[in-house]
């Protein structure tokens, strides 16, 4: 579903786990850092409102958006975490370097989670131009920084809440 039809910042919050005994790593560009610190601010916002630790969120911040699987690999080599969340943001310019950049990530991303089985969020705004980009970072459509919380939320407790259930994985009857 297109942003532009949903706000990022709304979820049920009845469905989101507690945090409490979670660790997650933050990874930020500082390149659009008004954009990629705004959506920073979402999503450790989040993080904190759903019971996790102020000292169980570690921080990184790497210099692009094409740097954060590298980041991402840096940070899970010196701490445990249950899920990292990877915030950046590739406005499209004059050429199509944003495609070769976000697929490069996206693929990166992926590798990882498969890798190191730990969910690596792709928390990468990919607009055409900085008023999308604002729109989308605290803006009228929501803060994908807070959508990239939740995401990780869920997932870093997919592992209990797969321990916790007897009859099979999906849906429930």
């Amino acid at each position: 579903m297109s942003s532009a039809l949903k706000n990022l910042s709304e979820y049920d919050e009845n469905n989101i786990p507690d945090a409490k005994e979670l660790k997650f790593g933050i990874i930020v560009s500082d390149w659009n850092k008004e954009i990629t610190h705004a959506l920073y601010e979402g999503c450790y916002d989040t993080l904190i409102k759903h019971g996790a630790e102020e000292d169980n969120i570690f921080t990184l911040q790497v210099p692009g958006t094409f740097e954060l699987p590298a980041g991402a690999r840096t940070l899970f080599s010196h701490e445990k975490v249950n899920a990292m969340i990877c915030i950046g943001c590739v406005i499209k310019g004059e050429t199509s370097h944003n495609e070769y950049i976000n697929q490069s990530v996206a693929q990166g991303l992926i590798s990882l989670s498969i890798m190191t089985n730990v969910p690596h969020i792709f928390g990468v705004l990919t607009p055409n131009d900085e008023q999308q980009a604002k729109d989308r970072a605290g803006g009228k459509y929501g803060n994908k920084g807070v959508e990239a919380a939740v995401t990780a939320l869920r997932m870093a407790n997919l592992d209990n809440s797969l321990k916790k259930e007897t009859k099979g994985i999906g849906f429930k009857k």
